[in-house]
């Protein structure tokens, strides 16, 4: 399978580069993958396409403020992103106009300091930080938060809020598991009334959420690896809504990977913690999820792939190609699907 078979061409205008003014005010476009259909609805009138006895599952990630900034003794400015801890330090990505090496002492504000200790793989290093009983605190004062580059923008005082979850309690992402950022909490409580479940996963979204496919065929790509949590009361929802009849559905392709990647091959979904490196792509058979809520993604990108796994490669495309000619938004603050 080619890589160039999940292209599509995307005004740069469509691009969403801030949210929209209200979380659920975004719009949604529904994909029924029986009937081959497409509606167009908006976010808050999700409950229009849920049924009781449906169970949400959302990721609670908490994404960090992974970016700072600092200066070598020497002067030099270097930008140290923040990719998972590791140890008593963390692995992290390193920017200077001079290559750091180990030993390199960096001043941060507040008196804080870094130490780079060692290499971790060819592009990471390990870095530790000085006052680590309060460095929780300090990186959400200090850091700034880890918007996507193809935003074209530094982060600015709404994303703290808005490239967030109104449900994140667990930190550890640098990325947002963004299908979730359209749901408020009136909205969450209203669709509970209408006898919706709701369960929730951990998945703390990595770095290689934005790492493009550099080979040229979908099987040769070698996906990257996520730390996970599938709590015992989730599993179990899982299966009691299985067993009435009632659908799972995934927010997010996150929350999809982690369901998969957790169920034996009878779909029963097992509670526990790891780490998923889960590639989904065309002729996957999924376990556990019936429908899937999705924001609209990058040309040939995994998360495209996933979509087409789960809709089918030219329904999705023919989807896409629809909302560009409707002027969806896309990309981490754009519209949303809902695929049934």
């Amino acid at each position: 399978m080619l890589v160039s078979d999940f292209r599509f061409e995307l005004p740069d205008a469509l691009i969403a580069r801030y949210p929209a003014d209200r979380r659920d005010a975004s719009r949604l476009m529904v994909l029924d993958r029986q009937g081959g259909q497409l509606a167009e609805s908006t976010f808050d009138r999700i409950g229009d396409w849920l049924r009781p006895g449906d169970l949400l599952v959302l990721n609670d990630t908490r994404v960090i403020p992974a970016r700072l900034f600092g200066t070598k003794t020497t002067g030099g400015r270097v930008e140290i992103f923040l990719v998972e801890p590791r140890g008593q330090g963390w692995r992290c990505l390193l920017r200077s106009s001079k290559p750091c090496r180990p030993g390199q002492i960096i001043q941060l504000p507040a008196g804080v300091t870094a130490e780079v200790t060692g290499r971790v793989g060819e592009q990471d290093w390990l870095v530790g930080f000085s006052g680590t009983d309060y460095f929780e605190r300090w990186l959400e004062q200090y850091g700034q938060m880890p918007i996507p580059p193809y935003l074209g923008r530094t982060s600015e005082a709404i994303d703290r809020e808005r490239y967030q979850t109104v449900y994140a309690g667990s930190p550890g992402a640098v990325a947002a598991p963004t299908a979730g950022l359209h749901f408020t909490t009136a909205l969450l409580a209203q669709l509970k009334q209408q006898g919706i479940n709701v369960a929730q996963i951990t998945l703390h979204v990595g770095l290689g959420t934005f790492q493009p496919v550099r080979v040229a065929q979908v099987e040769e790509h070698v996906i990257h690896r996520e730390r996970y949590l599938v709590p015992v009361e989730t599993a179990e929802l899982v299966a009691s809504t299985k067993a009435r009849g009632g659908r799972v559905i995934a927010v997010g392709t996150t929350a999809c990977r982690t369901l998969e990647y957790a169920a034996d091959h009878a779909g029963v979904l097992r509670a526990g913690d790891g780490e998923a490196d889960i590639f989904i792509y065309p002729g996957y058979r999924f376990k556990v999820v019936d429908a899937l809520l999705t924001n609209f993604h990058l040309p040939e990108s995994t998360l495209l792939m996933l979509v087409s796994a789960f809709a089918g490669r030219e329904f999705v495309l023919r989807a896409y190609a629809e909302a560009v000619r409707r002027r969806f938004r896309f990309y981490s603050y754009g519209d949303a699907m809902l695929i049934v």
